[in-house]
């Protein structure tokens, strides 16, 4: 007699691994047909559960869409992090670096992504949690390469935090999700022209080398 063959048991999802599907099926409907047309049920759909399976891992429709931001701006906020570390460049050079991709990744998801950028928009116009945690990760970042540049003497800078506020304010014509597309050009000066005043001011009151 041929013993019967064991069958194994079905492999539970883990609560992480549940999440995370969840998160990449909304992106995908948000990038397709927007985060506003999107439902619950649409996602449930798509992974074969029920709705209030969905809830029992996100409390509303409101914590997936900004859970999906969250993991768009966590990319960014990698990025930049990796930027301002970079070995073997000056200060200047990553922090213009840091801010040139900011301003890539606003025009970029503009041009290539409406649907994400329309979500984007909406989450830094109405203050989403997520969204004001973004803006002050980005000043760290910027303090972080401040600091480094005035440690470096390369920078006159007595509080890298607040310079880091500034340079922060100066550049969000360029890196906003609603400026980058609403403000007129002829308003303000190209990226380059904005960059090399900042860096100037950053530095401005350094003592010039000894000859």
């Amino acid at each position: 007699m041929i013993p019967a063959l064991s069958v194994p048991s079905p492999v539970e999802e883990s609560p992480p691994d549940t999440r995370c599907r969840i998160l990449a099926t909304a992106e995908r409907f948000f990038r397709e047909i927007g985060y506003q047309k999107t439902t619950v049920a649409d996602i449930a759909k798509t992974l074969r559960m029920s709705p209030a399976n969905v809830y029992r891992f996100f409390d509303s429709k409101k914590a997936i869409n900004e859970a999906v931001v969250a993991r768009l701006i966590g990319e960014v906020e990698a990025r930049i992090a990796a930027l301002a570390d970079r070995p073997g460049l000056t200060a200047e050079a990553r922090m213009r670096e840091v801010i040139v991709f900011l301003h890539r990744d606003a025009v970029g998801r503009f041009t290539g992504h409406p649907r994400m950028h329309e979500m984007v928009e909406a989450a830094m116009s109405e203050s989403w949690d997520v969204c004001r945690h973004h803006v002050d990760r980005i000043t760290a970042v910027l303090e972080r390469v401040i600091a480094d540049g005035a440690a470096r003497g390369e920078f006159a800078v007595e509080d890298p935090a607040v310079a880091a506020r500034c340079v922060h304010a100066a550049i969000v014509r360029y890196c906003h999700p609603v400026l980058v597309v609403q403000c007129p050009d002829d308003f303000v000066p190209d990226l380059d022209a904005m960059i090399a005043f900042l860096i100037g001011a950053l530095k401005a009151g350094r003592a010039a080398p000894a000859h």
